[in-house]
């Protein structure tokens, strides 16, 4: 059999060419599933930390809509239980203490100030926009300090005032 002339064909080039052009698609087709992979699995460690780094509803979605116990998935609320470094016990206004990581570049403000983490005091409200992490810690974006006090739950009854037709001259 001649190889050379085998190898300087039309047939083989060709063969050859098409053969490396569907490697070329498995590897990417290889790629895309990989990538896949790793956006599914991340979206499914998000959601099943989901309540604990945020305080969702504790029945699940769509069985209590009367938001007796449904937080916003923006961020939470709260008092400063403790400070230990760069992480903050975050009392929310249900009472549920969550463990909040503060990167080094944070922005922490209090009106027009910027603050770092070392200025921060227990018993401060604060609002904590930021990230549900696989432990489900949460990964400070931004913190807003609005001073001491306490939080009213905004499920709290609220108090009626007097009814203006009732009250005696």
């Amino acid at each position: 059999m001649d190889y050379k002339a085998l190898f300087s064909s039309k047939s083989f080039s060709l063969t050859v060419k098409v053969l490396g052009a569907v490697i070329v698609l498995l590897l990417v087709f290889q790629l895309g599933v990989i990538v896949g992979f790793r956006k599914a699995s991340f979206s499914y460690r998000w959601g099943d930390n989901y309540h604990r780094a945020f305080g969702g509803p504790q029945g699940g979605f769509m069985r209590d809509f009367e938001g007796r116990d449904f937080f916003s998935g923006h961020g939470i609320a709260g008092i400063i239980a403790r400070i230990d470094g760069n992480t903050i016990i975050l009392r929310g206004i249900d009472g549920v203490e969550r463990l909040i990581n503060v990167a080094s570049g944070t922005p922490i403000r209090q009106g027009i100030a910027n603050l770092t983490v070392s200025d921060l005091k227990t018993d401060e409200r604060i609002v904590v926009i930021g990230a549900p992490r696989d432990d489900g810690s949460i990964e400070a974006k931004i913190i807003r300090v609005f001073g001491r006090g306490s939080f009213t739950p905004p499920s709290a009854p609220v108090t009626p005032g007097p009814n203006l037709d009732q009250l005696q001259p």
